[in-house]
């Protein structure tokens, strides 16, 4: 599997990200980044698309990211 360089903005977002997706799940972060990882959601997502997404609301983006999950047969 290749890697993404990735920047530190996009660093910083995507940990924003799992914390918030933590809290509205009431999950660990651990968890949560486990979940996205394995989904392929930070590599295919949330990385390759942070331009676009950093500039929308955190409750949209928590709520793409559960359809992301879902769609591919992860549950949250």
């Amino acid at each position: 599997m290749r890697r993404l360089c990735v920047d530190k903005e996009s660093f910083s977002f995507v940990v924003y990200m799992i914390h918030a997706c933590a809290d509205k799940w009431d999950k660990l972060p651990s968890e949560v980044y486990q979940k996205l990882q394995s989904a392929g959601c930070i590599d295919g997502y949330l990385v390759p698309h942070y331009d676009i997404l950093h500039t929308q609301g955190t409750g949209y983006i928590v709520d793409d990211i559960r359809e992301y999950l879902e769609v591919r047969g992860v549950t949250v």
